[in-house]
């Protein structure tokens, strides 16, 4: 069996009521997550596969600029969640490992890469809604427990 290993983030931002932010979300420094919308039509955060001699920090990264357009990405220091799922590829099955970091941004805009239909910045409630698989939304539980507790921000 093939395995692969890949690194993503939990991607949030502070919203506020603002027009600048182009957010539907009413409400006064609100946590937002984003979330991207694959090919396949599942929603789930920005992660890819971890290239040769490439720090697990880069890859997520490399990632969010290539699949977002975010550059000014702050990796919080604390978070860092692992899940493990199996999938096929042209009838072979492949063990996949992928570790989730958080990560701030002050941008709300996004440029999205050709691997993705959609975006939404969406609150926690909605976000966990919205999320298609199980394990992201343990994930993303995960992180906005980690919030609250640590970091104020919400």
């Amino acid at each position: 069996m093939e395995k692969e290993s890949s690194a993503g983030a939990v991607i949030f931002r502070n919203a506020q009521k603002s027009a600048i932010f182009g957010t539907n979300y009413v409400g006064n420094n609100k946590t937002q997550y984003l979330l991207l919308r694959y090919e396949a039509g599942h929603w789930d955060f920005s992660k890819g596969n971890i290239e040769k001699n490439e720090k697990e920090e880069d890859t997520i990264k490399r990632e969010v600029k290539e699949e977002t357009g975010l550059e000014d990405i702050k990796m919080i220091n604390g978070f860092k969640e692992k899940i493990n799922y199996f999938y096929k590829l042209n009838g072979r099955l492949i063990s996949k490992e992928v570790v989730f970091y958080l990560a701030e941004t002050k941008k709300a805009k996004i440029k999205l890469s050709f691997e993705h239909i959609g975006y939404k910045w969406l609150p926690f409630e909605e976000a966990l809604e919205k999320l298609t698989f199980k394990n992201s939304k343990d994930i993303l539980k995960k992180a906005d427990n980690f919030l609250k507790k640590n970091l104020s921000l919400l």
